[in-house]
């Protein structure tokens, strides 16, 4: 038996409102919220908005989560440790210091490790460590003032708690954290997302918050991963909130995998899902080991 060849089929692109076929000519373009039709102007785009828009904002949706659970899988730069590159075991502020010279976050097993070999200096630049607020608060303006995005975030901080002597102002905060996030800060978007979500300096704002923990997120922030989650939580939305807590707990994020385990002795959760969860989560926590690490830990450093 022969077989007989089929003839492509040529896809022939149209106008979704007026039909009018793409050409040299006509330049068709998508529907930049959903890319499931083309328009040839704005006019019929305009048009076709009220027929087109029930698909096109289900589609969107779509696309927002395709991006929003598939980026953001691994830890930011920021959160390994620069001289053993290894990932900061969770909570970083427990396991880490940052230090005013270089805004560089040092684990507690380097740490330790440099003064073994007895060097007090930062272990990182080796520039003097300050002693006292007023000489660290001056290193921190210093590379504020060279738009340390870094630097910039850890002052606003300062500011938002009332820390190195400073007054705390909410408001300078905020101006901080924007300005860090227009430099590229991600830790920045989070405390952003902290001022909307606890309503300082600013008015409570939800949806704000969670806009700024998602890009946030997108880019491999645990602490706003977790947050998603807890929100959808909070909201009762708790396929999602899982989605969100897996991947927080296979970075590392304890109180991510305490929850999946509670939502499945509700029944929230499946056996496989915390299976998942518990397998990344010591996966994450191995990644951090090492001896310097231990013995810091052992001798309360």
């Amino acid at each position: 038996m022969s077989c007989v060849p089929v003839a492509e089929v040529e896809v022939i692109e149209a106008c979704a409102n007026c039909g009018k076929q793409g050409s040299d000519a006509v330049k068709l373009r998508n529907c930049t919220a959903c890319r499931l039709v083309k328009y040839c102007g704005v006019d019929c785009q305009r048009a076709h908005r009220k027929q087109h828009k029930k698909a096109c904002k289900l589609r969107a949706a779509e696309l927002k989560d395709e991006q929003l659970y598939s980026q953001g899988h691994e830890r930011m730069e920021g959160d390994f440790c620069p001289i053993c590159t290894l990932p900061i075991p969770l909570p970083m502020g427990e396991h880490s210091t940052v230090n005013a010279c270089c805004m560089k976050r040092i684990c507690d097993g380097c740490h330790y490790a440099a003064q073994l070999r007895g060097m007090f200096d930062c272990a990182f630049c080796r520039a003097a460590i300050p002693d006292n607020d007023a000489d660290a608060l001056a290193m921190i303006e210093a590379r504020v003032a060279k738009k340390d995005p870094v630097a910039i975030t850890f002052l606003g901080l300062k500011y938002f708690y009332g820390d190195l002597g400073l007054q705390k102002d909410v408001r300078r905060a905020f101006e901080l954290f924007t300005d860090a996030a227009e430099h590229g800060s991600i830790e920045s978007l989070f405390s952003l997302g902290n001022v909307y979500r606890l309503g300082e300096g600013v008015q409570k704002d939800m949806a704000k918050a969670v806009e700024l923990y998602e890009k946030a997120a997108m880019h491999g922030h645990v602490e706003s991963r977790h947050n998603l989650g807890y929100n959808e939580v909070e909201k009762g939305n708790y396929n999602r909130a899982v989605r969100h807590l897996l991947i927080s707990a296979k970075m590392g994020h304890k109180n991510s995998l305490e929850i999946v385990k509670k939502f499945l002795m509700a029944g929230l959760a499946t056996k496989a899902q915390y299976a998942e969860a518990l397998k990344g989560y010591q996966d994450a926590v191995e990644e951090t080991k090492s001896h310097g690490r231990d013995e810091a830990k052992r001798l309360g450093y």
